[in-house]
């Protein structure tokens, strides 16, 4: 692999850098630590329980830091295959173009805007690539590995985020939750409030502050499920040509839209909401008016970044409020 690859190579990587590494390490590692006391107990149980724990972060922190780094350089003839973990040599391997029988492009369950390619070799092997950082070029990418791999019927993706559609869409079409499971639920919140009162009253013992706090909180909770249940939805984003339809719920379960235009954009930035940059990143869009979108859940920061850049050619935006 230390050829240099052309600009007509196509370049896939997986896996996360030290950064991340350490960051979700040290997560599992202090969740693990906060069993340690268990171990100085005389109780056999907890001593059982805080050991398991330990062994189960220990298990977390090998597995995050010890998975390998993957990339896979695709050329007009061949595909060039690295694999390296943290503290191991790097591992290559050369798939000739004459060995690739079929390609399939299946869409992750997952992270729907992630799609990654799966070769099938004359030997019967699968080989699943790292996902496809570019989601709003997927067709164009999968059709041109197809062409230069001379791979027939090979099936075009389903994708949503593809710039080649007249609509992107961003997350899914709003369906408001039906009054009955709205019903239920808040019935569930009223019957969780008056369980330590009624078992205390069952008992004959006298009910004690928190039980009876516990009353007026699960009305509460009852009505806030009820009034406004189907905020928690999310949003659907429409990207056209020249704008954004924010489709959103109000608490009654009626639709609700904002349209975004680029000249209201003061800033266009992606975001981390959540743990993990390689699920969980989003496109945040700040209007001049001072109000905020957050786009629904992209993916990886490559992947968001991607759909920020096609935002940013669609609307027009403004170099200057380009923070991507």
């Amino acid at each position: 692999m230390d050829d240099a690859p052309t600009s007509n190579d196509i370049r896939l990587r997986e896996g996360s850098s030290i950064a991340q590494r350490l960051v979700m390490s040290g997560f599992a590692a202090a969740v693990a630590l906060c069993f340690t006391p268990g171990l100085f107990t005389h109780d056999t149980l907890e001593i059982i329980i805080s050991v398991l724990a330990l062994l189960v972060g220990a298990g977390f922190v090998g597995g995050i830091m010890l998975a390998p780094a993957v990339v896979w350089i695709i050329t007009p003839t061949e595909i060039l295959i690295g694999r390296q973990s943290p503290f191991g040599k790097l591992r290559t391997r050369i798939v000739a173009k004459d060995d690739i029988t079929g390609l399939q492009v299946p869409g992750s369950k997952r992270v729907k805007a992630r799609f990654q390619l799966v070769f099938t070799l004359a030997s019967g092997e699968r080989l699943t690539s790292p996902p496809i950082a570019d989601v709003t070029h997927v067709r164009d990418t999968v059709a041109r590995i197809a062409a230069q791999f001379e791979v027939p019927n090979f099936e075009e993706p389903v994708n949503p985020l593809d710039a080649s559609n007249p609509e992107m869409h961003l997350g899914e079409p709003l369906e408001a939750f039906s009054a009955r499971d709205i019903r239920i639920v808040a019935l569930i919140a009223v019957a969780l409030s008056t369980v330590p009162y009624a078992y205390k009253l069952w008992r004959g013992w006298p009910p004690s502050q928190v039980d009876l706090l516990l009353l007026p909180l699960g009305a509460l909770a009852a009505f806030a499920v009820y009034r406004y249940a189907n905020l928690v939805i999310g949003a659907f984003w429409i990207i056209r040509e020249g704008d954004i339809r924010v489709e959103r719920l109000w608490g009654d379960g009626q639709p609700r839209a904002d349209q975004i235009e680029g000249h209201e954009v003061k800033t266009i930035t992606v975001d981390r909401r959540g743990r993990s940059e390689d699920e969980h990143c989003i496109v945040t869009i700040r209007l001049r008016s001072g109000r905020r979108f957050r786009s629904p859940r992209i993916g990886s920061r490559p992947e968001a970044r991607a759909v920020g850049t096609e935002i940013v050619r669609r609307l027009g935006i403004p170099a200057e409020s380009n923070k991507i």
